[in-house]
C-alpha cells in the first residue's frame, strides 16, 4: 500500500517571504535604528486581527504599513518583535491592542479575523500576517515568569524573554499537532467533532503529548477518537496555525481495522466515506479551503 499523494497546492500560512534575519536580534543598536527608520514595515495586530484592505470586496490583502503611518503604532507603546527582512526591509510586529480603537487611518484599512479570509490572501502576506499574530499573541500573553512570577525582561528583539528574577529563559510557544486522514481501500475516514459547524467532516486532529513520536501520536489519536487501528503512517506537508500557537503536521495513515467506536467527548459522528461521496458531497461539508485537513483530501482524492 502507497500513501504517498502528489501535492496539489502549498499550505495556507507557508511560504514567506521574510528573511528572519536572526543575526539582528542581539544587535540593540541595528534593531533600534531599524524601529524607527521610516522605510521600515510594521504589521500591527489588534485584539487578535490583522490589518487589511480590500476584504469586504472579495479581494483582501495585508497591510503594512511604514513612514508617518507607523509613528502613531510605535507612540501606542505595546509589545513588538522584529520579524525578519522583506526584500531588505525591516518588518516588526505590534501589538496596540491595549488602544481602544486602533491607532491607523481609516483609509489604511480595517482589522479583520486572518482565519476568516486567510483562504483568499496572497501566499507571502499571509504568512506573514500569521506570523505577527502569533508573536503577538506569546509577548501579550507572556508577561510574568512560570518559574518564580517576576516580571520578564524583552530581549533579541521580542523573541526571547528574561526573567531578572530567578533568570529562566522564555521563548515563543510551539504546539505540535498531528492531523491524519486515515485512508482504507477507497474509502477514508472524517469525523464530525463537537467544536465543527454543523454537518462539517474533517480529518482527525490532536496534540502532541510529552515523550511521543510523531507516529505514534498519529496512532494514540485514531484509536481514542474512532477505534480505528492504524499501521502504515507517511508524512504529508506542515500547516503553521497562530490560532493561538500551533504548527499542524500533516499525515496519510493506513486503516487496519473498520469498525468504528466513537469518543463522544471528542466526536459527534464518524464514517468512512469514499471518493466518489467526497467529490459531491450530499448532506455534509468538507472542512475549509485553507486547512491543511482539505489538502490532505484532496491529494488523496486526486490521486
Amino acid at each position: 500500500m502507497t500513501l504517498s499523494f502528489p501535492a496539489s497546492r502549498t499550505n495556507a500560512y507557508t511560504g514567506s517571504p521574510l528573511d528572519r534575519a536572526g543575526h539582528h536580534r542581539e544587535d540593540a543598536g541595528w534593531i533600534a535604528a531599524a524601529f524607527t527608520d521610516p522605510a521600515t514595515l510594521f504589521a500591527p495586530v489588534w485584539r487578535a486581527r490583522s490589518l487589511m484592505r480590500g476584504v469586504e470586496a472579495g479581494a483582501p490583502e495585508g497591510v503594512l504599513l511604514g513612514g508617518m503611518a507607523a509613528e502613531k503604532l510605535r507612540q501606542a507603546g505595546g509589545p513588538w518583535a522584529f520579524l525578519g527582512l522583506w526584500d531588505a526591509r525591516p518588518v516588526f510586529a505590534i501589538d496596540v491592542s491595549q488602544e481602544e480603537a486602533p491607532p491607523v487611518s481609516a483609509d489604511a484599512g480595517s482589522f479583520t479575523d486572518l482565519r476568516a479570509v486567510a483562504g483568499l490572501l496572497p501566499v507571502g502576506g499571509a504568512s506573514v500576517l500569521a506570523h505577527a499574530r502569533g508573536m503577538m499573541h506569546w509577548r501579550v500573553k507572556h508577561r510574568f515568569c512560570g518559574v518564580c512570577a517576576s516580571a520578564l525582561d524583552v530581549r533579541s528583539a521580542g523573541n526571547a524573554l528574561s526573567c531578572p528574577g530567578c533568570g529562566a529563559q522564555h521563548f515563543p510557544r510551539t504546539d505540535p499537532a498531528v492531523i491524519m486522514l486515515v485512508v482504507r481501500g477507497d474509502h477514508c475516514l472524517l469525523g464530525h467533532s463537537v467544536r465543527f459547524p454543523q454537518k462539517m467532516y474533517s480529518t482527525l486532529a490532536g496534540f502532541v503529548e510529552p515523550g511521543e513520536s510523531l507516529e505514534e501520536a498519529v496512532r494514540r489519536e485514531v484509536m481514542e477518537e474512532a477505534g480505528i487501528a492504524v499501521g502504515l503512517v507517511s508524512y504529508h506537508s506542515s500547516q503553521p496555525w497562530p490560532f493561538p500557537s500551533s504548527i499542524m503536521l500533516g499525515f496519510h495513515a493506513e486503516g487496519l481495522s473498520e469498525a468504528i467506536t466513537i469518543d463522544r467527548d471528542e466526536l459527534q459522528d464518524a464514517r468512512w466515506f469514499s471518493r466518489a461521496e467526497l467529490r459531491d458531497p450530499q448532506g455534509f461539508s468538507l472542512p475549509r479551503a485553507d486547512s491543511i485537513a482539505r489538502r490532505l483530501l484532496e491529494d488523496w482524492m486526486n490521486a
